[in-house]
Formats: structure tokens, sequence, C-alpha cells
């Protein structure tokens, strides 16, 4: 029977959960001048915990799938999680999409560095290159130090780091938890996150702010306008979905070949921008962009003829 290698189905899942995640962000941004972050993820959680209990499960087999004896471990990834998506949504609502991707894009650079230093997983020195220039390349669209600097642009960065230590998390729970159980521990993490913000933030005392993070993070709770409920259902089906898929890629290969998959989220938040949002990239962001792109092809590149060398050897 045919079966597909950990090193091609662990890209798959990795673009899929991508699209999602970038459909996720677009509803997002949609819907932030208008409500509270902690309500939107409140209903995304609520929406995605419906589609793990009732769908995930049941084409997993029992609710024992469920079942684990690592909470402990479940519930530190679901911290990383919980505060990678607030941060990055409180800075999704300041800057424009491509600039808080590209900024975000600090996270596979830090998943490969992590699964180096944590994993012992080898990197060579020519994706450490990679890595560098791509680096150059996030501080080329976050320009410190100058007028054009936002303190919004630190959100995305912080959320960098949140998202690298979900998946070195995952990389530890592979052997024992499956997806389904990964997913469903951080929906009930959002749940009760959201739950606490809300009854400490959701009456607005604190709504009136010039920054638009700071007011989306205040604002007050209100009942959905049913225009928007279409994009509610999107955040909640995409984000567990993509939540579930992002998990089986990193359980099932390896981070420093999974990571670079991510950076098709690039081109896809530059298309939402124009499209949605009518933003183009300015000069030095497309700069920024095209070092962070070219440095993620390469390492796909590299990784693609490192596994060519290896095959032939594990064939003997």
């Amino acid at each position: 029977m045919f079966r597909l290698s950990a090193t091609v189905i662990s890209p798959v899942f990795a673009s899929l959960a991508l699209v999602m995640f970038s459909l996720n962000d677009v509803a997002m941004k949609v819907l932030s001048g208008g409500y509270a972050l902690h309500q939107l993820v409140l209903i995304r959680s609520f929406v995605g915990l419906a589609v793990v209990v009732c769908i995930m499960v049941p084409l997993s087999g029992t609710f024992s799938v469920l079942k684990t004896r690592r909470l402990g471990m479940h519930m530190l990834r679901a911290i990383f999680v919980v505060f990678a998506n607030l941060c990055f949504f409180l800075g999704l609502a300041a800057l424009p999409l491509a600039d808080a991707v590209a900024i975000f894009f600090t996270a596979p650079f830090l998943i490969t560095i992590a699964s180096v230093l944590f994993l012992g997983e080898v990197v060579g020195p020519r994706r450490w290159s990679a890595i560098a220039v791509g680096m150059i390349g996030v501080m080329v669209v976050l320009r410190p130090g100058t007028d054009t600097f936002q303190v919004a642009s630190i959100l995305p960065l912080a959320a960098a780091f949140g998202y690298a230590g979900l998946h070195i998390m995952t990389r530890f729970l592979r052997e024992t938890e499956n997806a389904v159980s990964m997913t469903f521990y951080i929906q009930i993490a959002f749940i009760v996150v959201c739950v606490v913000l809300g009854l400490l933030l959701g009456d607005g005392r604190f709504a009136e702010q010039n920054n638009a993070s700071l007011a989306f993070l205040f604002r007050e709770w209100r009942v959905p306008e049913v225009g928007d409920l279409p994009f509610m259902l999107v955040l909640g089906i995409f984000a567990s979905v993509g939540g579930y898929c992002i998990s089986q890629a990193y359980r099932l290969g390896e981070a420093a070949i999974v990571a670079p998959v991510e950076y098709i989220a690039m081109p896809l938040s530059i298309t939402w921008g124009v499209l949605v949002f009518g933003t183009w990239p300015d000069a030095a962001a497309w700069c920024g962009i095209g070092l962070i792109l070219s440095s993620g092809l390469y390492t796909v590149w590299r990784e693609h003829q490192l596994q060519k060398q290896i095959q032939p050897v594990e064939q003997l």
C-alpha cells in the first residue's frame, strides 16, 4: 500500500494550515475595528471547540482521544499559543497585514534555532546563513530607530516567540499525544483566558484609546451584527482546523523541514492586503519581504537537496 513519507505529508499539512490562518487573519482584521479582541477570540474558540468535539473527535474514534497524562505540558503549550495569538492580533489591528506577517516571520527562524538547541536537530552552515539573511529582512520591515517604526510592531515580534515555543512543545508531545487532543486543550485555554479578560475589561471602562491596538484590547463587548457572523464562523472553523493541521505537521516532520513552508503566508498576506484592504507594502517593506522569501525558499531547496543525499544511503 502506498504511503506518503513524513517529509512529504508534513509540509502539506503546514500549507493547509497557513492558508486557513491567513484567512483567519483577514477576518480578525476586518472585525478589529468594532469588537473587543477577547470577545472575538472567545467566539472563535467556542466555534473551534464545537468543530473539535462534533467533527474531529468522531472522525478520530471516541472521546478517549482527548485523554492525556501530560496535562501540564498541554497547558504550557496552550499558554504559548494564547500569548502568540493575542499579541499578533493586537499588532494586526494597527499594522498593515503584510507588515505584521513579515515581522512575525521571525518565528520560523526561532523554531529552527530552537529545534537545534532543544531537540538536537542538525542545521548546516548554509541554512544558518539563510536564517541570518531572513533576520535582516525582518529588521528591514521592522525599521527600528526610524520615524516609520511603530510600537505595535513589537507585538508580532513577541508573538513569534510564543509561536516558536508552541511548536517546540508540539515536538515534545508528539510521541504520546495526538493532534485532536492538542487542538482541544488549546481551545479550552483560549476560552478560560478570554472569559477572564472579558470580566476584567469587557465593560469598556478603558475603551477611550487613540492607539488601535489598545482600543482593540479595551473595547466594550457588544452583540454581534448579523453581517459579521460569517466572519466569526471563519475565525472559529479555520483556527481549529488550521491548528489541527499545523499540529500534525510538527508531529510528523522535523521542525527544520516544516518551518520554511510557513513562508507561503507572506504572499498570501500581500494578496489579501491588496484585495481586501487596498494596502501595498512600501519600498522598504518589499525589500525586507524579498530577503525573507529568498532565505526561506533557499532553506526549502537546501533541505530537499539534503534529503536526496540521505535517501540513497538509507536504501543501502
